[in-house]
């Protein structure tokens, strides 16, 4: 049986436990702590929750924070659906989910944003708690498919969470792997515009390297406006392929490819791989080359024959 999402009436006793964390979490990680944050919905007086302290620690060198945290009694958990986001849990009498990221983070932003908007309107955590409590009748809010990362009753605030942070003014870069609704209908039509379509190509939003554990799909946003996407492969342990890159046409020539691009190399980087190859079409050749790309042998197939193979080791 599927245990089912536990949602409670505000708990005045949440922004205590959130301080009795903090002080804990300072001091295990002493100097590469910059900053702590209580946020989500435990954070919002009157705002009924799930009974979890969501936490963002700001730090300095991520990486070795991870067995100072473990040390302190959290569990490492990966990143979630944000690249560069270090995700803890810990379990017991407070139950605490912690968002560790480097200063700078799109998301340390996000997040402060959409609480502040809700503390300082009360028709929106009135409207907030009204959705929450819709979602929580319904089946499919307690499950997630297959392929879902997270259940219907997360996917189902989305909305909600990117209206809020529209109307607050949230207009950072944001790059994450594709999980809501939203994201994916972002990602396949930029996708089917800009790489299947120019060469008459068929586009399959169903295709198995949609769902295969060794591919990742990425989105860049600005703001909540999906402007990019991009697909990588991991081909074995040291070998990662870029199989799309695309912007959004009226975003394109604006510096958005290449600061993807940077996200991704980073990205694969951090995930052990220190080669990435691609096809890349012939009128983006001089894009790559300008980014460090040369002429590197990749015997695979291409949707197309107006390509050349291009790689980078990083």
């Amino acid at each position: 049986m599927k245990k089912h999402i536990e949602v409670v009436p505000y708990n005045e006793d949440w922004p205590k436990q959130f301080e009795s964390e903090a002080r804990e979490i300072k001091l295990a990680l002493k100097d590469y702590c910059v900053a702590i944050h209580h946020v989500g919905s435990t954070a919002v007086p009157g705002l009924p929750a799930k009974p979890k302290i969501d936490i963002i620690t700001v730090v300095k060198k991520p990486e070795e924070c991870t067995a100072l945290l473990e040390q302190a009694g959290y569990t490492y958990n990966g990143e979630w659906n944000v690249p560069f986001k270090y995700g803890f849990t810990k379990r017991g009498k407070v139950q605490v989910n912690l968002h560790v990221f480097e200063e700078g983070h799109s998301d340390i932003e996000l997040n402060l944003i959409f609480r502040d908007y809700l503390l300082s309107h009360k028709l929106a955590i009135e409207e907030y708690a009204k959705l929450k409590i819709h979602l929580l009748k319904e089946d499919e809010a307690h499950q997630k498919q297959k392929d879902q990362m997270f259940r219907g009753y997360t996917l189902g605030k989305d909305a909600f969470i990117r209206k809020i942070l529209e109307k607050a003014g949230f207009n950072a870069l944001r790059f994450t792997h594709c999980v809501h609704h939203y994201e994916w209908e972002g990602y396949h039509r930029i996708a089917q515009a800009e790489i299947f379509d120019p060469v008459h190509v068929e586009y399959d939003r169903n295709h198995p390297t949609l769902k295969a554990e060794n591919h990742f799909h990425f989105v860049l946003s600005k703001g909540i406006k999906v402007i990019a996407t991009a697909h990588v492969e991991f081909i074995d342990k040291n070998t990662a392929a870029i199989r799309i890159l695309a912007t959004d046409k009226g975003y394109q020539r604006q510096g958005f490819g290449s600061y993807m691009l940077g996200l991704l190399e980073k990205w694969i980087k951090v995930h052990g791989r220190n080669t990435i190859k691609m096809h890349a079409r012939l009128n983006a050749e001089g894009f790559y080359r300008k980014l460090g790309y040369n002429e590197m042998l990749f015997d695979d197939p291409s949707i197309s024959d107006d390509i050349i193979d291009l790689g980078k080791n990083v």
